[in-house]
C-alpha cells in the first residue's frame, strides 16, 4: 500500500506512527502541498477533496481523512477496541481532535512554524490560544486518571492526538503546565517501533 503525506502534517505523521507501530508494510509517497501536489490531476483522481494523507490500497482503492485511515488499518488489532461503546469511545476523542483540538493547535502551529508569524496572522494565531489550551485541559483530566485516552491500552484516539499535541510547543502552548500530558507522551515515545516526526 502507499501512503501520500508530508511527514511535517500532524494529521499524515500519524499514519505513519501507526503503520510502523503495527509492523505494516508500506510505501511512503512525499507530497508537497505548497507546490501544487495534491491539485494535479493524477492525485484529484484519487481524492477529489486534494488533501493528504491519502491512503491507496494495493488493489487500487482510496481512502482519505486520517482519522478513517487510522481506524481503517488498526481494524483488528489491539490499537481498536471489539466492544461496541468502547469503539464509539475512540470516535469520539478523534471527533474532539478534530474538531475542539486540531483547529487551535495544529493551526497555531502552522502560522509561527511554517509562516514564520507574519504581522497579519498575529491575530489569527492568538486567538488559537485559549481554544487549544482548553483542548490540553480537556486531555489532561482525562490522562490524570487513565494512561491513555480512552483507558488502560492505546488505541487510535492517542495516536490520533499525539500527532499535534507532542509538537504543541511551536504554536506556542507550554506543555509543562500538562504534567499527565507529558507523561502520555513519554509513555508513547517509549513504545518499540515508535518513529518520530523527522
Amino acid at each position: 500500500m502507499k501512503i501520500y503525506g508530508d511527514i511535517q502534517s500532524g494529521n499524515c505523521y500519524k499514519i505513519k506512527l501507526l503503520v510502523e507501530l503495527l509492523g505494516l508494510n508500506y510505501e511512503w509517497v512525499s507530497v508537497d502541498i505548497l507546490a501544487g501536489e495534491t491539485q494535479t490531476a493524477e492525485f484529484l483522481a484519487k481524492n477529489p477533496n486534494g488533501k493528504i494523507p491519502l491512503l491507496e490500497l494495493d488493489d487500487g482503492r482510496c481512502l482519505s481523512e486520517s482519522n478513517a485511515i487510522l481506524n481503517y488499518l488498526a481494524e483488528g488489532t489491539d490499537f481498536m477496541p471489539d466492544d461496541l461503546f468502547q469503539k464509539a469511545k475512540v470516535q469520539e476523542w478523534q471527533f474532539f481532535e478534530q474538531y475542539s483540538h486540531e483547529p487551535f493547535i495544529a493551526v497555531a502551529r502552522f502560522i509561527n512554524k511554517y509562516l514564520g508569524m507574519p504581522e497579519d496572522r498575529k491575530a489569527d494565531y492568538e486567538s488559537k490560544q485559549e481554544g487549544g489550551h482548553k483542548a490540553l485541559q480537556v486531555m489532561e483530566k482525562q490522562l490524570s486518571s487513565t494512561p491513555f485516552v480512552v483507558g488502560d491500552s492505546m488505541t487510535t484516539a492517542d495516536v490520533s492526538l499525539y500527532g499535534y499535541t507532542h509538537v504543541a510547543d511551536e504554536g506556542g502552548f507550554d506543555l509543562s503546565q500538562y504534567p499527565a500530558i507529558e507523561a502520555w507522551i513519554k509513555r508513547i515515545q517509549q513504545l518499540p517501533d515508535y518513529v518520530g516526526m523527522a
